[in-house]
């Protein structure tokens, strides 16, 4: 069996990948392998579990609430709230163990499933995978242990999480958003109550785009992975800024007032500068992934801010602030972890940071964002090919060589095998695009030629 848990939970397609079976008995052995490392011990264990507005959620909610309170585990039902509030929630209410329902940025017919251990965080890797192992085992027939009469779990709705997170937005704000006017969209998705409120309640004047989930609209031409409506309604409402979230509300894009986008490192830029005059950025130190763009890089070096840079993906660069104690850190793709006040990518709290900036300052969102300048960058998926000799190959090693000579400082190479297709990922930057194209174009035929 290949690994059910990706990177970011247990992904697929509702009903045909991820079944109502499987969310009850991953939920079943989570709890399982979480008594038996320790976590329930000397007390009745307690989960809280939540989901985006997807219509498949309200089935996979009802088989893991199902298969927790048969293993014995209390239930707090939170609803329809963002990834960040159920994994804020599993912490500040001594839950050991936190479950949501999303498939995040995907189309409207995948769900997920996601777990937080206690205090909010991810499950590490060996916890994942024991579940896996579990799961596995009594899918094929062993059987549970089942508590029976008063062992059994008890299931409750706590509506009142939604106010103890939006408050908790609004207690770590640095200075109120009072005069801004904000455009939000929300993807139709699972901020779409909470975050108008977060703004609202911190003084901004709001216009909000994509609030009317409906289970199937998701994520549909809106949101953070579709800009367009956004930028046009910046403009059109003459606002002083956009904020765009995804479908569980773990990522923030914004969109300064001319429209322009403001991407995932020009957001770490703006809060990186914003929190070490406040005095907050440990270290004086931001983590990114090595996909983020050389301007980033370049603006750090200048500001006399170090970068430390991971693998791609948000749990790697969570990985490495908590193992050094570091502040901020994120991706381009608007993944933004702001560790003091949230443990995983939080978009609400990300845009209500930003625009806090925004205020404070006076300055525009546009000359906040250009202490960075995006260098272009070209990306070209090479398929078919043997990813594994990447770093082994000496003729694919020779080509970067003579890019990375031609490009200099001012550019920058990066070969990447897919994690999940068998392509090799070309990415180049330059400082200037044509340069860019020429010489991706260059070694997606090298990767083809030593690797296919």
């Amino acid at each position: 069996m290949g690994r059910l848990f990706g990177t970011d939970g247990v992904r697929g397609v509702a009903n045909a990948d991820l079944t109502a079976e499987m969310a009850l008995g991953l939920s079943v052995a989570a709890a399982h392998v979480l008594a038996e490392a320790g976590t329930f011990e000397g007390h009745r264990p307690t989960a809280v579990v939540g989901r985006d507005p997807r219509a498949s959620g309200e089935f996979l909610e009802a088989a893991v609430v199902a298969g927790l309170a048969s293993a014995g585990v209390d239930v707090l039902r939170v609803g329809v709230l963002p990834t960040p509030a159920v994994a804020y929630l599993t912490g500040a209410l001594g839950a050991d163990l936190g479950v949501m329902l999303s498939a995040s940025h995907n189309a409207m017919p995948d769900n997920g499933v996601k777990f937080f251990a206690r205090g909010g965080h991810k499950l590490a890797d060996e916890l994942e995978d024991k579940i896996e192992t579990v799961y596995e085992e009594h899918r094929t027939g062993a059987p549970w242990g089942r508590p029976t009469g008063a062992g059994v779990g008890r299931v409750k709705s706590y509506g009142e999480g939604f106010d103890r997170y939006v408050a908790h937005l609004i207690g770590v704000l640095p200075n109120r958003l009072d005069g801004l006017r904000i455009v939000l969209d929300e993807a139709h998705g699972a901020a779409a109550r909470v975050s108008p409120e977060a703004f609202s309640r911190a003084g901004a004047e709001i216009v909000t785009i994509g609030t009317e989930p409906d289970g199937l609209n998701i994520n549909d031409g809106c949101g953070s992975t579709h800009l367009d409506k956004l930028k046009a309604a910046v403009v059109e409402h003459a606002a002083d800024l956009g904020i765009a979230h995804d479908g569980d509300a773990d990522r923030c894009l914004a969109v300064d007032h001319t429209g322009e986008e403001v991407d995932g490192d020009q957001i770490l830029a703006v809060l990186a500068l914003a929190m070490r005059e406040r005095s907050a950025l440990r270290s004086d130190t931001v983590v990114a992934t090595v996909m983020s763009n050389l301007g980033f890089k370049l603006a750090m070096e200048r500001e006399g801010i170090q970068l430390v840079q991971t693998a791609v993906g948000d749990r790697y660069v969570l990985e490495e602030m908590k193992d050094k104690g570091y502040a901020l850190g994120g991706e381009q793709s608007g993944h933004v972890i702001i560790l003091d006040h949230a443990t995983t990518g939080d978009g609400t709290l990300t845009g209500l940071m930003l625009a806090a900036r925004v205020a404070e300052t006076g300055r525009t969102l546009k000359d906040l964002a250009s202490v960075m300048e995006r260098l272009p960058q070209v990306l070209v998926n090479v398929p078919d090919v043997d990813k594994s000799r990447v770093a082994t190959s000496a003729e694919l090693a020779t080509a970067v060589t003579e890019a990375e000579r031609e490009l200099g400082s001012t550019g920058r190479v990066l070969l990447r095998p897919s994690g999940t297709e068998p392509l090799v990922r070309v990415m180049v930057e330059a400082a200037d695009i044509e340069q860019a194209r020429s010489v991706a174009g260059r070694l997606a035929d090298a990767v083809k030629s030593a690797l296919g």
